[in-house]
């Protein structure tokens, strides 16, 4: 199973809330009580997420961070990159020459095929995508017995 480390979980959520309400100022523990992880831990993850240039310091007494970039701007796989390094679904990927049998392994091809898909899938998705209201498409009134649409049976 391919999974995302708990950290770069925590800081897509806490980054898609950060973009819910764009222009504030949100400090950690309000963040850590609206999401439900742990103080230390969101502090830490915003720390990284600032180096990284996504969020801002504000320093003073309603300081905190708010977001460097619109949310349209920062892509989930830069949030995960942030936290977790590059994407790389094999350590060939990331590490090109770090395996004994890379030369000689049929499969390679594939996986960089596979990476790239799933980085381009990730970098194609936004916090604004995220933050999102979702849209459920409009109710269609259901069809009778006899197939007419949108006409009731009595």
């Amino acid at each position: 199973m391919i999974r995302l480390s708990r950290l770069a979980d925590y800081a897509v959520l806490l980054m898609s809330r950060m973009a819910q309400a764009e222009d504030a100022v949100h400090n950690a523990l309000d963040m850590a009580q609206a999401t439900g992880v742990p103080t230390p831990t969101v502090s830490k993850l915003l720390a990284t997420l600032a180096r990284d240039g996504m969020l801002k310091s504000v320093r003073g007494a309603k300081g905190g961070y708010c977001l460097a970039l619109p949310a349209r701007e920062i892509t989930v796989a830069r949030i995960i990159a942030a936290i977790d390094g590059p994407i790389a679904i094999t350590n060939c990927i990331e590490h090109p020459g770090s395996c004994d049998v890379e030369t000689l392994c049929p499969s390679r091809h594939g996986w960089a095929t596979i990476n790239h898909a799933i980085r381009s899938a990730l970098e194609g998705v936004t916090l604004a995508d995220l933050s999102a209201p979702i849209q459920f498409p409009p109710a269609v009134p259901a069809a009778d017995t006899h197939g007419n649409p949108g006409q009731k049976v009595v």
